[in-house]
């Protein structure tokens, strides 16, 4: 006899086209096959029921069909046919049946309401969508209404009417105040679900005039605003305590009606003081688990999900210290019409007999009505095939010409459902989609498993022949599955050869042929033995193989089961491996593994390394491996096994390990069994059925593992039913359309029996289906082919063999496969937080839509430009992801006033859904950075000029620069702050009336309408009328940023020899500065180390001057790039270069002082003795040199050459103007252009400030304000 198998896939598993049904043919998904079948229409997409519009955009009513041949498409409108050739702003989308009514160009949405359905047609039939109704979205204006101001004593309760515009959809209501933030609610003061604004008991802090409810219309994107509303409390002492009323709902008992499926919303609001507390329960039972959530403070009672069982009394309980109050709702679940069994399409072969089931359920119960293509089915043409008995339709001796698609409509008050199937009969002569010749390789001993995948209707009869002339295959060495597939369970060499599969049916015979080839096992003839070795010795394992010549092997070592170390020492041979040099770590198990295409074995041992011993003593090393293994007492579920053990080799044995072969199911792979103590030679093994085993014995000391002892002799246990299913049963579908279900497959030995096979069951869940099952063998995965988006299934998966089958497998959830979010949320809000931060709100989108599993949500976000500059820039879209089902999230790190888009899109499992519309938000103005620099040139005796730059970033519209200045004296005191603002478009300033000679410290920082930004500072000296010493200055610090180092160069002017350092820190971190030393007296410095896209501060100082040092100067590296920039001050032809300009800078100078060096006389004393008071000329305009100092006889011009003695001293007595006076004790010296080049020894804290010479008469003390 042939062995039949039910329903059974190969490997290369046949997919179910079509639902499986009984008497219906299964069509393999062979897209060749596919193409050449005829197939009635069968609607795949449409537009939803009940279908809202935007009257501003065209509207699109989807309908797509599939079908051989491709259909064609017709509607109809409010029940007639709708002609769309005479509509010019109606057209239909070529291949396909949507429509695309043109609204934006002239047409009005209003003319095209109405209820719209849908036909595809061809040979074999005809499809027809649901009933679409079209009506466009509203969002009327609020009316027009006088609002009295509410006066309320406190403590009393209150009630805002809102009252929205009816509205399609019906608009959300919130409540806001005229600054467009959200009034606080609280236990106190909430909003009902009608949108009024419920007050338990009002309080002096609720008197505002700007109550103002808002209409927001989705689907428009508009909001309509109520007239404010006014609320006055007054107060009265004392406040009266209240107990509870209830403010909604009104009276004692109410009733509400809920549909199946949907949410159930509660609400009770009570008035009372103090404010009551809410409480709900359920008369005569509890609250469902996991569906129930209490929102509005515990006011409102929601069950989502609801069902007929949620029925009943629910009471909420209004409770304060004075009392309490009690509603009931009693609640009324009703349905509308949900599917029991939907009709599903029918294959059917001529002669044939099938039927068509339509069951629904609801409340009340629904009415089935059969059509046929489209036609109610009394008045269709008749077929005699066919008989209707209420909800099915039964088919006996199809012909082709009963071909049709059948809809079946199950309705009630609250709905309908429509569904299409259909019948479509074929007449097939048998095909073979098992591709010719093909070649099939196996191991020996192993299952077979050709494949002969066959379509024909009537279903064709499948034999299998060996040979070309051979005979027909039968017995019980073979087993034949329903969908053609050849098993040979134990392979053998002369299994191989050439066979060949014929399906024949009524109308013709066809066969393939196909080839097997079976390969020797490989195999370790030599394994690796167990090691002891002593350290920095040599080691080698050896692993010797035998395989099929025809088969390619790759030897693998790892060990301790992961790659060998990255040493040289490891030395990889043909058949061995050898270790050099010994060490600890080289201790562990190594594992040689062969693998070829069809096979895989291994082997290990066990490295010991060890000290060498100091002097020779006893050998202690692993035991001897035990011998004479006897197996006795055989059950079929136990065997008793004895041993004598191998000599201890001077350590005693702890344990003997038992391990198994399994000969039948994997030779030469050894398994653990048990252990038992040393002290133990003999044990009582538990078996499993249909196992060939054999087993060995391994005896363990300190040491370590002995080699294990020569096998037993082979025992074959009987073959029972499985015991146990596959483990790790998951159903995860991979596409919109499928479920995969996958499991663990068993071991061999876990079959209990031959021909292991595995029954795969599945029903959508909460829908009381019926189990579909199906049979499948030496696979781990099926794929459930045309099942709806993500829906929940119950899967189970139970193993079986030829003897029967495992106990009932326990069932698991999976899920069919997620398909991107249909909607974007809605009602994105922007709240602006401040200049650097803002807050988005998002409308969750309802979770049908989502289509797998919510992962969260994404904010994109992006700067358009900047408010204060108009330029735009390239658009740098930033990304924030909020896991779970949030609402709401903050942007962090924006620009001050500047204009951003942002949009929200929901993420699953498949990807991201639409994104909403683009919500355009603006941030403040924020406080300016500091002004880019700050300069004071041209000093004199009384005034000083100062120019300055805009801020890098205004961060708003500048309103005015603020300049505070103070004097300093000798001991660094400071003098009283005068501050002077200055209009934002002025970049200079003279401030006059100062006094002469003195220290200024200035602190300058410019002002938006928010408020003043960080400030820079500078200091500078007004001048005397002699002669200028040259004051020691470090000026001009500029900085050359890159990604992670930054050039410093400054000028200086002072004493030879001085010693730089630069102090850095991260601009606007109140650590304490980094010092750098500068090596020699280089006017340049390199700052490395720095993070990238970072602001610092930076400054220069000198060693010996009393601690003064330049001004602040702030720069930011640049972001980091993947290129690095040359430091040019670190290349050698740069500084040779710079070597070569200072010497001849010290040439110069040796030259410049041996030629002034001649004596002279400096005419100070004569000419202050003439004119006391001397006259200062300003500058001149035209050529821009100093005035002439001239005295009140001649009014000669003093020329520059006069200026500067020719003995370059000036004598004591010769004038009271002396230098040492001056310079406190310090001998001054003059360059060549007359400026003071000695040490000024009073002590500053900050640099000393930028300016030109002065134009006044050559005093020596005027010297120290030209500092450049």
């Amino acid at each position: 006899m042939m062995k039949k198998k039910s329903i059974s896939a190969s490997k290369a598993s046949l997919v179910l086209f079509l639902c499986q049904m009984i008497s219906a043919l299964d069509v393999p998904l062979d897209s060749k096959l596919l193409e050449e079948l005829l197939q009635p229409p069968t609607i795949t997409q449409q537009s939803p029921k009940d279908y809202i519009v935007d009257p501003r955009e065209n509207i699109v009513i989807q309908c797509e069909a599939k079908g051989k041949p491709p259909p064609s498409f017709s509607w109809t409108r409010n029940g007639t046919h709708f002609d769309i050739d005479k509509d010019a702003q109606v057209t239909m989308k070529p291949n396909s049946g949507t429509l695309v009514i043109n609204i934006m160009n002239g047409g009005k949405a209003e003319a095209y309401e109405g209820v719209y359905q849908c036909t595809a047609r061809n040979e074999r039939g005809a499809a027809i969508s649901n009933n679409i109704v079209i009506r466009p979205s509203r969002s009327p204006l609020w009316t027009k209404e006088k609002l009295e101001p509410n006066h309320v004593r406190e403590g009393d309760s209150l009630v805002l009417h809102c009252r929205p515009p009816v509205g399609l959809p019906p608009p959300i209501i919130f409540w806001m105040d005229n600054a467009f933030q959200r009034l606080p609610q609280s236990e106190r003061v909430s909003q009902g679900l009608n949108g009024d604004l419920y007050f338990s008991n009002v309080q002096p802090e609720d008197t505002r005039e700007d109550y103002i409810c808002y209409a927001r219309f989705n689907h428009t994107q508009t909001i309509q605003q109520k007239q404010p509303i006014s609320v006055k409390v007054f107060s009265t002492k004392p406040v009266t305590e209240r107990q509870p009323i209830l403010l909604t709902p009104t009276g004692s008992t109410s009733t509400k009606v809920e549909l199946r499926g949907n949410v159930l919303l509660l609400e009770c609001i009570a008035a009372g003081l103090p404010t009551p507390v809410i409480r709900w329960i359920k008369e005569g039972g509890e609250l469902p688990v996991n569906r129930t959530f209490f929102e509005n403070f515990k006011k409102t009672l929601k069950i989502i999900d609801v069902s007929e069982a949620d029925s009943g009394n629910y009471k909420c309980i209004a409770r304060n210290m004075l009392g309490s109050v009690h509603h009931v709702i009693s609640v009324t679940v009703k349905a509308a019409p949900y599917w029991i069994t939907a009709p599903r399409n029918l294959v059917l072969s001529p002669g044939e007999d099938g039927t068509l089931i339509c069951r629904a359920n609801g409340n009340p119960k629904p009415n089935i009505s059969w059509f046929a293509n489209g036609v109610p089915i009394a008045i269709a043409p008749e077929d005699p095939s066919r008989k209707v008995d209420g909800d099915t339709i039964i088919f006996s001796h199809v012909q082709e010409r009963s071909s049709a698609v059948y809809q079946c409509n199950a309705s009630n008050e609250y709905g309908y459902l429509l569904a299409n199937a259909f019948v479509n009969v074929l007449a097939e002569p048998p095909r073979v989609l098992t591709p010719a010749n093909k070649l099939y390789q196996v191991i020996a001993d192993s299952p077979a498993l050709l494949d002969c995948a066959y379509f024909g209707s009537p279903k064709p009869e499948i034999e299998w022949f060996k040979g070309v002339k051979g005979s027909i295959l039968r017995g019980n060495e073979y087993v034949f599955h329903d969908n053609g597939t050849l098993e040979i369970p134990v392979a053998q060499k002369d299994s191989t050869g050439t066979y060949t599969c014929v399906a024949r049916n009524e109308l013709g015979k066809v066969q393939n042929e196909v080839r097997l080839e079976v390969k020797d096992p490989t195999m370790i003839i030599k394994q690796p033995e167990y090691k002891v070795i002593q350290r920095y010795g040599q080691v080698s394992f050896e692993c010797i193989i035998r395989h099929d010549s025809t088969l390619l092997p790759t030897v693998i070592w790892l060990k301790d089961n992961d790659e060998l170390p990255d040493d040289e020492r490891f030395l990889v041979g043909k058949d061995n491996l050898t270790i050099m040099n010994v060490t600890d770590k080289d201790d562990g198990t190594y594992t040689c593994i062969v693998n070829t295409t069809l096979d895989s074995v291994s082997a290990s041992a066990v490295l010991t390394v060890v000290a060498a011993p100091p002097t020779p003593a006893i050998i202690y090393a692993r035991p001897n491996p035990p011998f004479d293994l006897e197996l006795t007492g055989q059950l079929e579920r136990s065997v008793e096994l004895s041993w004598i053990p191998g000599d201890e080799n001077n350590s005693p044995i702890r344990n003997f390990v038992i391990e198994y072969e399994d000969g039948l199911h994997e030779p030469g792979v050894w398994h653990y069994q048990t252990e038992v103590p040393g002290t133990q030679t003999t044990v009582q093994l538990k078996l499993s059925p249909y196992v060939n085993y054999s087993f060995r014995v391994i005896a363990v000391n300190e040491i370590g593992r002995s080699q294990p002892s020569e096998p037993s002799e082979q025992y074959l246990t009987k073959s029972a039913n499985p015991d146990e299913n596959p483990s790790n049963v998951q159903g995860i579908g991979s596409e919109p359309d499928n479920l995969v279900i996958t499991w663990e497959s068993l071991k061999g030995f876990q079959s209990n029996g031959p021909g292991l096979q595995y029954k795969v069951s599945w029903r959508q869940k909460d829908v009381d289906d019926e189990w579909t099952s199906v049979i499948v063998a030496n696979v781990s995965k099926y794929i459930v082919s045309g099942t709806p988006t993500f829906v929940p299934y119950e899967i189970k998966v139970q193993a079986l063999n030829d003897l029967g089958y495992a106990p009932e497998p326990s069932e698991v959830i999976g899920h069919s496969g997620e398909d991107l979010p249909m909607v974007a949320p809605g009602n994105v809000q922007v709240h602006v937080i401040n200049s650097t931060l803002a807050k988005v709100h998002w409308d969750p989108v309802p979770l049908k839509t989502v289509r797998g599993h919510l992962q969260g949500y994404k904010v994109y976000y992006w700067k358009v430009q900047s408010l204060s500059r108009r330029s735009r820039r390239h658009v740098e879209k930033k990304i924030l992801t909020f896991r779970g089902n949030k609402t709401f999230g903050m942007l962090p790190g924006l620009e001050p006033y500047s204009s951003y888009k942002l949009n929200v899109r929901v993420v699953n499992g498949k990807g991201e859904g639409p994104a909403s519309p683009d919500k355009v938000f603006k941030t403040p103005e924020g406080v300016p950075s500091s002004p880019s620099f700050l300069k004071i040139t041209n000093p004199t005796l009384d005034s000083l000029t100062l120019e300055w730059g805009s801020p890098t970033h205004p961060n708003g519209v500048l309103t005015s620069y603020i300049l505070k200045f103070q004097p300093i004296n000798n001991t660094h005191e400071l003098g009283p702050l005068v501050e002077i603002r200055i209009p934002a478009n002025e970049s200079s300033l003279i401030l006059k009336n100062l006094n002469y000679s003195t220290r200024y410290k200035f602190y300058f920082n410019a002002q938006t309408s928010v408020g003043s930004g960080s400030q820079i500072t500078e200091e500078a000296v007004t001048i005397m009328d002699e002669v200028q010493p040259l004051y020691p200055r470090i000026r001009n610090v500029t900085t050359a940023a890159a990604e992670t180092y930054a050039n410093i160069s400054w000028e200086y002017e002072g004493p030879d020899h001085a010693n730089f350092y630069v102090e850095y820190g991260v601009a606007g971190s109140k650590e304490d500065w980094k010092k750098e030393i500068v090596n020699g007296s280089r006017s340049f410095f390199v700052l490395k180390g720095l993070t990238p896209g970072t602001a610092y501060k930076v400054r220069v100082g000198a060693e010996g001057l009393s601690g003064f040092r330049s001004s602040e100067d702030v720069f930011e590296t640049g972001p980091a790039m993947a290129s690095r920039q040359i430091d040019i001050a670190t290349q050698g032809w740069f500084i040779g270069l710079m070597c070569a300009v200072a010497l001849l800078i010290l040439i110069l100078l040796i030259v410049c002082f041996i030629r002034r060096n001649k004596g002279g006389k400096y005419p100070v004393k004569e000419k202050e003795d003439a004119h006391a008071d001397p006259e200062i000329q300003p500058m001149k305009e035209d050529d821009g040199t100093f005035g002439e100092y001239s005295d009140a006889e001649d009014h000669k011009p003093l020329k520059k050459g006069s200026r500067t003695p020719s003995d370059r001293t000036v004598k004591k007595e010769d004038s009271d103007d002396s230098l040492v006076d001056y310079g406190e004790g310090v001998n001054g010296q003059f360059n060549e252009d007359g400026s003071f080049i000695g040490q000024y020894s009073g002590k500053k804290e900050k640099e000393p400030a930028e300016g030109n010479e002065s134009s006044e008469a050559p005093s020596p003390v005027n010297a120290m304000n030209s500092f450049v």
